[in-house]
């Protein structure tokens, strides 16, 4: 590894908490070393044994997932099997950065593959990424469109998973109450894990 990564890598690795470092050390990647480089890199720093590394590689495998259909696979099928939560997270803003980047609406059939994938971190990465949904383009237009999409995995097995749809849906709730007791009003109740996404769902509902 060059002497850049080595310095970004050690910088990294001191701070516990927060993204903005990850972040801007990802900025310094991409803007100091060729596409094909970053993605080498980003290989080898997903293998290492600190997280803050895979984290590292998960935002620069975003950056350049926006035009690079294999780094945007990569996060797909082995970032999103990576257990540490920190590492999710950085998932899901990568996967916002790509679709912010090709824009939302363009992004529709992405959004629905990574939605209908049977990992639970990938869909995770949609619920969680796209947050607030309806301060995102085309769905602030189209609040029903995000409802629908999330809401789809309201009664999934993993718990992780639903308190990001619960929590998705209580954020739109705060402008689209009507809409969110529409959707709520629909779903078997007596469904435990339906149950366990709709108290989150409908905290702020009075």
């Amino acid at each position: 590894m060059t002497m850049g990564i080595d310095n970004i890598l050690n910088k990294i690795q001191q701070i516990e908490h927060g993204f903005q470092h990850i972040i801007d050390g990802a900025g310094e990647v991409v803007s100091t070393h060729p596409k094909e480089q970053c993605f080498e890199l980003a290989l080898t720093l997903f293998e290492h044994e600190a997280y803050q590394a895979r984290m590292l590689a998960t935002t620069i495998l975003g950056r350049l997932a926006t035009e690079d259909n294999n780094a945007l696979c990569l996060l797909k099928k082995r970032i999103s099997t990576d257990e540490n939560w920190r590492v999710q997270e950085m998932l899901a803003k990568a996967f916002d950065e790509v679709c912010k980047h090709r824009g939302y609406e363009a992004s529709l059939p992405l959004i629905e593959e990574w939605l209908n994938d049977n990992k639970p971190n990938v869909i995770r990465a949609v619920t969680e990424g796209l947050r607030i949904w309806t301060s995102r383009p085309f769905f602030k237009e189209n609040p029903l469109v995000a409802i629908a999409l999330i809401a789809k995995h309201k009664g999934h097995e993993s718990e992780y998973l639903r308190k990001s749809v619960g929590n998705a849906l209580r954020d739109i709730s705060k402008k689209h109450s009507d809409l969110i007791r529409q959707e709520v009003e629909q779903w078997d109740l007596s469904n435990p894990r339906i149950m366990f996404t709709y108290k989150l769902a409908t905290k702020l509902l009075k």
